[in-house]
């Protein structure tokens, strides 16, 4: 079973493809994100287009995987250019961004039913800031 919640949490990950949303987890899904809980797939999948118009070259690495039981915990990486403008991120910078964090998705019946994710959202803001390190 812990391969088969690897496979399904790595096919959640295809970032560009919201259509996998609708396979991988189920409709009222719930995400626990560092600044506000999302609930539901169709308000999952406005967050994540919001996030790929602002990075529309977004790559995920997946550093590191383990799976016990109901549970499967990613490390990873997201790396991409800040090329469209949204609310939270603003005008496009063009720079270069990296974001490390780590992901808890919990499954049942074959589908995520709901994830806890911790990232460090504020090292992405700087990276956009022309006056911060990392930021260009």
């Amino acid at each position: 079973m812990s391969e088969e919640n690897k496979d399904l949490v790595r096919r959640s990950w295809a970032t560009s493809n919201t259509e996998v949303l609708d396979d991988a987890y189920i409709p009222d899904a719930v995400w626990h994100l560092p600044d506000q809980d999302i609930r539901g797939v169709e308000n999952f999948k406005q967050y994540l287009t919001s996030y790929v118009d602002a990075f529309p070259d977004l790559n995920v690495t997946v550093e590191d995987e383990i799976a016990e039981g109901e549970k499967v915990v990613n490390r990873f990486t997201l790396r991409g250019t800040h090329q469209g403008e949204t609310e939270e991120y603003g005008p496009p910078t063009g720079r270069q961004i990296e974001l490390k964090g780590t992901t808890i998705s919990r499954i049942e019946g074959g589908k995520i039913v709901e994830e806890w994710q911790a990232y460090d959202n504020l090292s992405l803001v700087q990276q956009l800031e022309p006056d911060q390190p990392g930021g260009g």
